[in-house]
């Protein structure tokens, strides 16, 4: 008895042993394998997924520009509102205001995801435009700010759908891309106003 007994202990071992090979991985369809199909096909994030790539040359240039032509815009439909003498110019600004407001958000939001500092104020240019308006009142202010949004505007839409089409930078392009119809849809309400109103709907 003490024989058998002896013989069975390595004959359990090679039991366990041989089970264990039979249910463990096989060539051809291990966890390495599954592993590799995996990473073969599950798609790698870019950069502007995870918001660290840095925005250079022109992406960079129209951020710059973007930041504060939009403060601009909002600051000038701001004046329209206390200063024209018409119902659709005023409707017109507080509808820029709006959606120029919610639009510098998004962009202050993607430009701290980018370690971007945008310009705090607005451009000379847009100062000297403002310093010109805020001198006028009723009619005549009308006819001033409804030509310089038509070109404002036009401006825009140009810059917009050149960085739609052809940003480096995914967030930036997609940026642009969410923001242009808006764009165009205030250039479309100006043209109007200033046809009706006599003024330029074009440069």
């Amino acid at each position: 008895m003490g024989k058998q007994r002896g013989r069975l202990i390595p004959l359990a071992t090679l039991c366990v042993l041989s089970t264990a090979a039979a249910c463990g991985p096989r060539p051809g369809d291990d966890d390495t394998a599954n592993s590799q199909a995996i990473v073969k096909t599950e798609p790698a994030k870019t950069p502007a997924d995870r918001g660290d790539q840095v925005v250079t040359g022109g992406d960079l240039a129209f951020l710059n520009d973007a930041a504060p032509g939009g403060m601009a815009e909002v600051a000038l439909g701001r004046l329209a509102v206390e200063r024209s003498a018409s119902p659709e110019v005023k409707r017109f600004a507080e509808q820029v205001i709006a959606d120029h407001s919610k639009a510098g958000e998004e962009l202050q939001q993607l430009a701290q995801r980018k370690q971007v500092t945008l310009p705090a104020d607005v451009n000379p240019q847009h100062k000297e435009v403002m310093a010109q308006l805020s001198q006028l009142r009723g009619a005549a202010f009308d006819r001033e700010y409804v030509t310089a949004m038509v070109a404002n505007h036009e401006k825009d839409v140009t810059a917009f759908e050149s960085v739609a089409k052809g940003a480096v930078d995914a967030d930036v392009k997609a940026f642009a891309t969410k923001t242009l119809p808006t764009l165009k849809t205030h250039l479309a309400m100006i043209r109007k106003i200033a046809a009706a109103t006599g003024g330029k709907t074009a440069s």
